[in-house]
């Protein structure tokens, strides 16, 4: 099979005159000169790419989508989103095979998403996706650190014993889980991938360095007591990190609010600890929660390795990441189509350790080929293999 656009994403650069040849799997064979292609190479307008990683999804709360208005900021969302869960599972799981499905068509070939418990098994079973499932678990009240730590367990094995063996157990954020659970998390994220949603509202700040915040409110609206809680007086990046030095890759998610001095720490913490550090963007929603954009700027000129995600459709209007390109463009149009490509393939493949086969056109790899439309066109992405 022989694929030729206006130009090629590799996905690390651009080439013109070129054709993608692949087996009719899609296993990439080679790229060569237009010139020697020989006869058979279908023409499209655009650019060929490897299809997109997803690195932050929640696609258990598909059902919501609509449901919980924008600018709520941060608490008001989480107190929407957990006292709206108790709906009829045959509509939850139509909304996860339709939020599956639009994925599909918008060229996403590979999601990291966070499950607080199974119902997504049965469609990520059917194997029309690759999926690093993060079993989620929270818990603030130290004495509940190994209940909930079991209760992800139980999880876990759900996924584990039906044969999705990429899952792992993660936290929810700094705000949401015991220094006690943290440490249960890190023993078991040790050489695996970890995500950890960071910074995404300065209310998760202000609740770390002076202990007055909305946050509050969260714990008082589920009748929490945490009287117990002395703020440490440090950022929560700071407080968190330190507890999380066994994973092989860490994945921090949002960023929204993540500062000059948190990059340093958060790169230190990796380089004393071997690990691989990616910072994931969800302009989309943030712009939905907070109506605000994340500090991308800040993060190219510190040499953050970032990815993207789409969070959820509690949180945004589609799950494309497509759509999260469009945004950044709009947002920070100084930034270049080829590094933010880079972003969502190549660099996403690497956080999720899914690179030796997504996320490049590089021979042996079956990453996806699809083709892009321009930046304002009404065109639909065509995904050919």
């Amino acid at each position: 099979m022989k694929f030729k656009a206006d130009k090629i994403f590799t996905g690390e650069n651009f080439i013109g005159n070129s054709v993608l040849i692949t087996d009719e799997r899609g296993i990439i064979q080679e790229i060569v000169p237009e010139a020697d292609a020989g006869d058979g190479v279908q023409q499209y307008k655009g650019i060929l790419s490897p299809g997109f990683v997803n690195c932050h999804c929640h696609l258990e709360l598909s059902f919501l989508k609509g449901l919980i208005p924008e600018g709520t900021g941060l608490v008001d969302f989480v107190i929407n989103v957990m006292t709206r869960r108790s709906f009829p599972m045959d509509e939850i799981e139509t909304a996860i095979a339709k939020g599956e499905q639009e994925m599909i068509e918008n060229g996403i070939v590979a999601v990291a998403d966070i499950c607080n418990d199974a119902s997504t098994l049965n469609q990520k079973l059917r194997n029309n996706l690759r999926y690093l499932n993060f079993i989620e678990v929270s818990g603030f009240i130290p004495p509940s650190a190994e209940k909930r730590f079991e209760q992800g367990q139980q999880i876990l094995n759900r996924f584990i014993q039906s044969g999705l063996d990429a899952s792992v157990i993660v936290p929810h954020a700094p705000y949401s889980t015991s220094t006690e659970l943290m440490k249960l998390i890190n023993a078991e994220a040790a050489g695996k991938v970890l995500s950890m949603h960071n910074q995404e509202t300065l209310q998760e700040e202000t609740f770390f360095t002076t202990g007055i915040s909305e946050f509050r409110k969260l714990f008082d609206f589920f009748k929490m007591d945490i009287s117990f809680y002395q703020p440490p007086g440090v950022n929560s990046l700071y407080a968190t990190l330190p507890h999380l030095n066994m994973p092989k890759n860490i994945l921090l998610v949002h960023n929204t609010f993540t500062g000059p001095e948190d990059i340093f720490l958060a790169h230190q913490h990796s380089e004393d600890y071997a690990q691989d550090l990616f910072f994931c963007t969800c302009i989309n929603a943030n712009l939905y929660i907070e109506d605000t954009t994340p500090p991308l700027e800040l993060l190219r000129k510190n040499n953050c390795t970032i990815v993207l995600g789409t969070d959820s459709l509690a949180s945004n209007h589609s799950l494309s990441i497509w759509d999260e390109i469009k945004s950044i463009h709009q947002h920070f149009p100084n930034i270049e189509l080829e590094e933010i490509l880079t972003w969502s393939t190549a660099n996403g493949a690497k956080a999720l350790l899914m690179d030796k086969e997504l996320g490049f056109f590089e021979k042996g790899m079956q990453p996806g080929v699809i083709v892009l439309p321009d930046w304002d066109g009404d065109q639909k992405i065509k995904r050919l293999v």
